[in-house]
């Protein structure tokens, strides 16, 4: 990793607090699967940079929006899902 990006990345309390949602709901969203962070220190600490912190502020819009964690982590993972589509498709 180079030192340029180590400088910008975020421990699990400073990127939930940047992205707008709790401490414990970025450690939900990791521990089902959502989001993976960006580095994990040699200690364990996992460290998000701007990127990861956009994608859980996505993740909570599509949340907020009626989207279930589920189909937002489909859509992520597998594209099977289309978000400009309905949800019925």
């Amino acid at each position: 990793m180079s030192s340029e990006k180590k400088q910008k990345l975020l421990p699990v309390g400073k990127a939930a607090k940047k992205a707008g949602v709790s401490r414990q709901t970025l450690q939900y969203y990791l521990m089902i699967g959502l989001l993976e962070p960006t580095f994990v220190t040699d200690t364990g600490r996992r460290m998000f940079d701007d990127e990861a912190v956009e994608k859980i502020k996505l993740i909570k819009q599509l949340n907020q929006s009626g989207y279930p964690l589920r189909e937002i982590r489909e859509v992520f993972f597998e594209g099977k899902a289309n978000l400009k589509g309905s949800k019925s498709e």
